[in-house]
């Protein structure tokens, strides 16, 4: 097959740290914005998609791989205070939908946009140098709205063909990657599941071919793949939840127990948390908003400990799931300051902001697309280790009420508050003469989002009465 090699020149745009990002627990490294032109797609100036990584073990490098408005960037996060880009593979210009994922080193790439557009294939092999488009082209599939790969299999989701016989779409495809470079497909999950039960599925997380497949209005539906018999089998579903919208992303524990997903309309849909120990009888287990109007896009799950989710205005959240009856918030970075909890003001762009994150490399840095900002590398070292839980500390502390974390600080209208106890409590914001202007009553897991509107600028004090003891934590409200 005829290949192609693309060279990207160096000149590309950094930010360092001259916007001002709220933030807990996470920490910015740097910010890369390569798809810098004057030209984003549409009037929010919407330059970012998907994004993923890659570890090229035999160089002991690691990189970001950028899915933007005009194609896919490859960019070295070796040093991540020092980002560079090493590549650029064009694609359909325009574009809002792109992902990516990848395999031994390979890059396999689709957009979701309007005709023409490609399925691409990269080979990763000589970077940082560069790398080479093996395939580009329609005879796979012209569009494909997301993509995951399992062992050495590869699913794409939302399946749009350029030509051919009826049916045009197909609502998800497997294909074959034993030669890496020249999928096969195996199976359109429509041969086996009628289009009445589902037909489309808008993303999906795999493991050892058991697919949890978000199928959209229709909810949660959980595949298997026979390899003896190329087949699809239906192993359970989940459609008929409380605040059932269109299901939109998943990700499962690593212990397979727990599966978190997030609906994507209407706007500020809670996250879903739900027991899949049974798949005859999927278990509700939890169901919140990250705040009261933030509207969730993709989840990120580490181990069985953590959670990490791509929420539009409001940046990237992580929980702490180990206990999974009691979550609890355990950092956040905002990547959107033009809009969200920080400023109070949703009304003008539900679906802009963080689109997702990549948490896998072995260095454990993250990496967070926001669409208007460009690409976030993230230290989230202390969201991992002081949400640990820890019975000494809480010995030590004399309080229950844990990981206690304001959002935004400073706060203009709306301050979110979370944490979670045990015990009876009582919450109180005081100004600093010590006059008590708000207070409430919880038990349990708090994500209350507070009007603090009302308040002059200046610095107040939250106030946590528990047991008799007393935890204070001081917040800025800046109009």
């Amino acid at each position: 097959m005829k290949k192609y090699c693309f060279l990207f020149f160096t000149l590309i745009s950094f930010k360092f740290f001259s916007q001002t990002y709220s933030s807990q627990n996470i920490n910015l490294l740097a910010l890369i914005n390569p798809n810098n032109g004057s030209v984003g797609v549409g009037g929010d100036n919407r330059r970012y998609s998907g994004c993923w990584g890659w570890y090229q073990q035999s160089k002991n490098k690691e990189y970001a791989i950028v899915g933007t408005s005009n194609g896919t960037y490859f960019i070295d996060v070796t040093i991540p205070t020092t980002p560079s880009v090493c590549a650029f593979v064009p694609g359909k210009p325009n574009c809002t939908w792109r992902e990516m994922k990848t395999y031994q080193n390979f890059c396999y790439i689709v957009s979701d946009d309007s005709s023409p557009n490609t399925f691409q294939i990269v080979d990763m092999s000589l970077l940082p140098s560069t790398v080479t488009v093996v395939y580009n082209g329609n005879t796979y599939f012209e569009r494909g709205h997301t993509i995951w790969i399992d062992q050495n299999k590869m699913y794409i989701g939302g399946v749009t063909y350029v030509s051919g016989p009826p049916p045009a779409t197909s609502p998800m495809n497997i294909y074959s990657l034993a030669n890496p470079s020249s999928p096969v497909l195996l199976r359109q999950v429509s041969q086996d599941v009628p289009n009445t039960v589902f037909n489309y599925v808008h993303d999906m997380y795999v493991r050892n071919d058991t697919v949890y497949a978000s199928t959209g209005w229709n909810g949660l539906y959980v595949l298997k793949f026979n390899n003896s018999t190329n087949t699809f089998s239906v192993l359970g579903s989940y459609t008929n939840y409380p605040a059932h919208g269109y299901n939109h992303s998943s990700f499962l524990t690593k212990n397979g127990k727990y599966l978190m997903f997030c609906d994507e309309v209407p706007a500020a849909s809670p996250i879903s948390f739900v027991d899949v120990q049974n798949l005859n009888n999927i278990q509700p287990i939890v169901s919140f908003k990250p705040t009261q109007q933030t509207t969730p896009h993709n989840p990120y799950l580490i181990g069985n400990n953590f959670a990490l989710v791509s929420c539009y205005q409001d940046g990237l959240i992580i929980y702490d799931i180990s206990q999974p009856n009691n979550l609890s918030l355990a950092g956040y970075f905002d990547t959107y300051p033009q809009g969200g909890s920080n400023t109070g003001n949703y009304s003008d762009s539900d679906y802009r902001g963080n689109w997702g994150a990549y948490p896998y490399l072995p260095s454990g840095i993250v990496i967070a697309n926001d669409m208007q900002n460009g690409t976030f590398i993230l230290n989230a070292n202390a969201a991992y280790t002081t949400t640990i839980k820890n019975p000494l500390a809480i010995q030590q502390n004399n309080l229950q009420s844990k990981n206690l974390i304001l959002f935004p600080n400073p706060a203009s209208n709306r301050l979110s508050v979370n944490y979670s106890t045990n015990e009876p409590n009582t919450l109180q914001i005081k100004n600093m003469l010590g006059q008590t202007i708000i207070e409430k009553k919880f038990i349990g897991l708090v994500n209350e989002n507070l009007d603090v509107s009302f308040l002059p600028n200046g610095s107040y004090f939250l106030t946590i009465i528990e047991k008799n003891q007393i935890k204070n934590k001081n917040f800025i409200i800046n109009h």
